[in-house]
Parts: structure tokens; sequence; C-alpha cells
């Protein structure tokens, strides 16, 4: 018997295309779906499946009898990871960051040291010593291990490790003021990040707030005459993104620590970026840090970890032992205190520190012949991948996330034109790509670009331009 004609898709003359659909066992089985199957599970999964198969037999299968069942899979995988990730969410990916701005909130603020990383699996998949002291076999403090390095890198008697500086803050404040005053310049009384703003952060923890000077200026003289019985704590913000100019005046932490020690009541500085001794780059210079800040009788600091620290999110409350002991007993200590995972890395960065290594944030101020070299080849791989227009431009690099807004840091970033457009495409890849437009230019900034991802880098934006 002759055997009945197929046609370009290598389906039978005739035949219903529906009967060449695959089964969901086959679909499942698809080596290109592993990724969906490890994301979102098996069950999950076969939902879809089932549901995308149900449209494909009840609608047009043209396309089928055009391309065969290898074209119409493509779309079916692509249809799959669209639906689940609509229901389910995409997940976490990670993202090549080449905005220039090394803290960026939205890209999850500073990157961890690649050798910190590295380490924390053997901490992570089995049990660890946060808690239990080995020698003694009885229950330790969790913060055992950060202690003697916070007081080390920064002088600090004691120290508190909780899950973010709005929790330090709090802490501090519930701890120390409830029911009593805290005085607070105006112009310190800044919204901090996620509309969190610091007379709503006193009036949760009871504390009362005592307003002093005006909004652009503040003396010493109004810190002076605000302290009264009530007084429980003098309170000093760093204003972060927030920048007044012309006709101000405010009190520096250094100066209010000596009216706080003769007036005997504590001084908090909120520091906010998580600065823990004196950086040598010069948009930082006028930063105190926080050693600095203790080191001018400043009796409590607080900070971010996952800021200038270079670590983890978390929050540093350092200071006096006495203040610190009635922060750590009360119960609000328990609600904000980090887990083991943001111990074990801020652990291992606070080393990084003693030791005076390299921090991801350091990339901000490459060797400038370096760079300029790194740029080059970077440039000549991309025009090696095809007709890719790309120059070197000069631009701005910030540090972000609320510290040195008003500092750029000079330098070059490729410029390749395509725009918003190729931005979006950017932005979709594998992996996702960040820049910035300028003068119609897609901007990308190696600074805040790891340099074992620059080949990354390069396939991702060759594919973003072939897309076109």
């Amino acid at each position: 018997m002759a055997e009945r004609p197929q046609d370009a898709a290598g389906l039978v003359s005739g035949q219903d295309p529906r009967r060449h659909l695959p089964s969901v066992d086959r679909v499942l089985a698809d080596p290109a779906l592993a990724p969906l199957l490890a994301l979102y599970g098996r069950e999950r999964l076969l939902i879809h499946v089932r549901r995308e198969l149900d449209a494909l037999r009840g609608g047009d299968l043209g396309g089928l009898a055009r391309e065969g069942w290898g074209g119409l899979a493509e779309r079916l995988r692509a249809q799959l990871a669209a639906g689940l990730a609509a229901e389910v969410g995409p997940g976490l990916q990670r993202v090549l960051n080449a905005t220039g701005v090394f803290l960026h909130t939205n890209l999850g603020r500073a990157p961890l040291p690649a050798a910190v990383a590295a380490q924390l699996p053997q901490l992570l998949d089995a049990y660890c010593d946060l808690e239990l002291d080995l020698p003694g076999g009885r229950r330790g403090r969790r913060d055992t291990h950060l202690q003697p390095l916070l007081r080390a890198l920064t002088g600090a008697s004691a120290a508190l490790v909780v899950n973010n500086n709005a929790a330090a803050l709090a802490l501090a404040l519930a701890a120390l003021a409830a029911g009593r005053e805290v005085v607070v310049s105006r112009g310190e009384l800044v919204e901090i990040g996620g509309s969190f703003r610091i007379p709503e952060i006193l009036a949760a923890t009871g504390a009362r707030l005592v307003e002093v000077g005006t909004t652009n200026r503040t003396r010493l003289a109004d810190y002076a005459r605000a302290i009264g019985p009530q007084t429980a704590l003098l309170l000093k913000v760093y204003p972060s993104n927030y920048r007044m100019t012309g006709f101000v005046a405010s009190v520096p932490a250094e100066t209010l620590a000596v009216l706080a020690r003769e007036r005997g009541v504590p001084l908090l500085v909120d520091e906010g970026s998580g600065l823990l001794r004196p950086h040598r780059a010069p948009q930082l210079r006028e930063h105190s840090s926080m050693q600095q800040l203790l080191a001018a009788d400043c009796d409590l600091v607080c900070g971010s970890g996952d800021k200038l620290l270079g670590g983890p999110q978390a929050g540093l409350l350092l200071g006096r032992e006495d203040l610190i002991e009635l922060c750590r007993r009360h119960p609000f200590y328990r609600a904000f205190r980090a887990d083991r995972t943001v111990f074990a890395s801020l652990e291992a960065v606070l080393r990084l520190h003693l030791a005076d290594k390299p921090l991801p944030l350091d990339r901000l101020w490459p060797d400038a012949h370096l760079h300029r070299a790194r740029l080059e080849r970077v440039a000549c791989g991309l025009a090696a991948r095809g007709p890719i227009s790309v120059e070197i431009r000069p631009a701005e690099a910030f540090v972000g996330g609320g510290a040195a807004p008003e500092a750029p840091i000079a330098g070059f970033a490729l410029a390749i034109p395509g725009g918003d457009a190729l931005q979006a495409r950017l932005r979709l890849g594998v992996p996702p790509v960040v820049g910035y437009v300028r003068d119609g230019c897609l901007m990308l900034d190696l600074r805040t670009v790891d340099e074992r991802d620059d080949a990354l880098l390069i396939d991702a934006v060759e594919r973003a331009i072939r897309l076109d």
C-alpha cells in the first residue's frame, strides 16, 4: 500500500492536525522545560501543560500544519513560562547592574563579596554554632562571633545586630525612650526608604518628639533649651538623599556629644549608611563613620549592613554597654533579631574589613588605565559579534543608597545606539541587564559590573541587538 503524502511539516495530508499534538507526558519530558519544573514543581507545571494543550485542541492549528511540532513547541514553552510566572511569580534572577549606581536599592543594594558568598553554603546547609557555646556546652548568644569584630573595627563597647537599620533605631527608641522625650532637629525629621518617617517611628515606639530649631537652621542652644527632666535621648539623623543648601545650619554630632555628656543625656546618632571606618574616596570624606562618631563620645550609633558596609541587610546598633544591654533585654529585640544567614555573611564581611581587603564597593574607584583597557576589551568583544556600534563616553557613577547623593564619580561608560528599545530587550534577557539611556544611547557603566561577568554582558547585548 502506498504511503499517504506528507507536507513540509511532516504531517500526513488530510489528517486532523490535532492527532499530532503531543501527550501531556511527552511535553513534561521536554528537557527544555527542566528549569520550569525545578522552579514551579511538577504539579503546577502539569496544570498549565493541560491548560495549554486544551487551548491548542480548541483553537486554530494552522501553525502546526505550516511549521510542525518543533515550531509550535517553542511557543508552547514560552506560554508555559509566561503563565506560570503570572500565577506564581518568576523567581529572583541574577541581574547585571550596569547603571553606575552601586547601592541600587531596586537591585538588592550591595552585592556580597564572591569569597563570602562561596563560603556561606557550608554554614547554611548544615547546623552551626549560632547560639551554642562549644567549649562549655551551654546556650550562648547569637552575636558572640560579631561582638569582638565590631569592637575592633569601631571602638564600640558593645553591639547588637538586628534585621535592618530602621529596626535598630526603633529598638533603641523603644528601650530607652518609651513614654519620655526625644529631642530632634526639625531639619532632620526626614522620610527614609519605604515611606517611613522619623516622627512616625518615634510615635510607634511610644517616645514623645520634641522638635528644636527651624527647618533650615538648628543651633546648639536650641538643643540645650529643650533638655528637661523628661528628656530620654538626643537624636541626630543622617539626612540620606535629602539636602538643604543656602542659609542653613546644623549641629555636628561631635559638638552635640559634648552637650549630651554635660547634661547627662544619651546621644543616639542614626548614621544610616553603615560606614564603619573612614573611606579613602573623596565622595565619602564628609560622611562621619561609626568609628569616628563613637570616638567623639556619641553614646549610641546605628547604621545599615547592606550599604557602605557591603554586607547583608542588617542593622547595627553600637555604643555604650549599659545602653546596649537595655536594648538587648527589650522584647523588640526578639522580634527584630537577624537569622543565621545574616550573621554568617556579616561576620565574613567584617573579617574582610578587619584585613583591609577590597570589597565590591571599591570597584567604583578603579585604576583609570586598567578600567579604560577593560572598556576597550568589552567594546571590541561586542564589535567582533557583528555590526554593533559602541563608543566610550564620559559618564558619572554614584554610590547610591542615600550616601553622597550630590557627589558623582567621574569616569567612562559604553554607549550603544538603541535607547529605550534596547534597554527594554536587555531587561528581559538572560541574564537581565540594566543600564540607563542618555542622548538616545544605552549607557552601560562597567564599574558596577563584576569583571567576571563581562562575557555574559557581551552575550546579552548581542542577543538583544539581534532581536531588533
